[in-house]
């Protein structure tokens, strides 16, 4: 093989790629057998395995079970808005991760005492170790899936307090800058990183995800006066979602 050649496997699942994408296989239709792939594109099974393989692990075909291998339908992805903190009018959780106020949504959660792992500590400026209150949420747009959020709150911000628990108490459900101004915490930052892994098992089982699919990971931290309150990961499907930003002019 020279510089620059793909390899075979490559060069056909190009090919089949590029026939989902323009329609020439559209979805539900089967995929071309490995005996078909071999025959067609001249190569060996390996080859025509490995080019299924690679279709796979895009989310482009799946397996059924008995009766072989499917073009998967691929969904129109939907905007899903960010903006920030929103320190005026009490943003619920959902609306304070889906900025589009056109957007209906609603949530599932629960929270647990737990011990800081060194990556969230080092988020937070604690140390590993230092309790901290977890949790765990599930967003739904019209009772589907869209977006999972854990979050870490440090008990040395809210212990003893009445927004101990996100979801509980007089403000419970409001959203972070509502309940930290609660108690004298004043937000005045938030940053955000985005990235992207494979989904893990659990994740994609919550999102209705194949194993295999794209995740993107925005990793969340609020600040008041320089000290992280709180800090999240929120994992949304990338192949249903793009993540759109809106950022005031200064």
């Amino acid at each position: 093989m020279t510089f620059g050649e793909q390899p075979a496997y490559l060069r056909v699942a190009g090919d089949l790629r590029k026939k989902i994408v323009d329609g020439s296989l559209p979805p539900h239709t089967r995929l071309p057998s490995q005996a078909r792939i071999r025959e067609e594109y001249g190569v060996s099974d390996t080859v025509a395995l490995e080019a299924r393989k690679v279709l796979m692990a895009e989310g482009l075909v799946e397996g059924r079970s008995g009766s072989g291998t499917y073009v998967r339908e691929r969904p129109v992805p939907r905007r899903l808005a960010r903006s920030g903190y929103r320190p005026a009018g009490g943003a619920t959780p959902f609306r304070q991760e889906q900025a589009d106020a056109s957007v209906r949504g609603t949530w599932e959660s629960s929270s647990e005492q737990a011990e800081a792992g060194a990556a969230v500590a080092e988020r937070l400026a604690i140390a590993a170790g230092d309790r901290v209150m977890r949790t765990k949420y599930l967003f739904r747009e019209a009772g589907e899936p869209m977006m999972l959020s854990t979050s870490w709150e440090p008990l040395a911000v809210t212990g003893r307090t009445p927004v101990l628990l996100p979801e509980e108490g007089p403000l419970g459900g409001m959203g972070v800058v509502e309940r930290m101004r609660a108690i004298d915490v004043i937000v005045d930052n938030v940053t955000e990183e985005v990235g992207a892994r494979p989904g893990l098992a659990e994740e994609l089982h919550l999102l209705g995800g194949v194993p295999g699919h794209v995740v993107l990971v925005v990793q969340r931290t609020y600040f008041a006066s320089g000290r992280p309150v709180e800090t999240a990961d929120i994992v949304i499907p990338a192949d249903r979602y793009r993540v759109a930003y809106h950022l005031p002019v200064k």
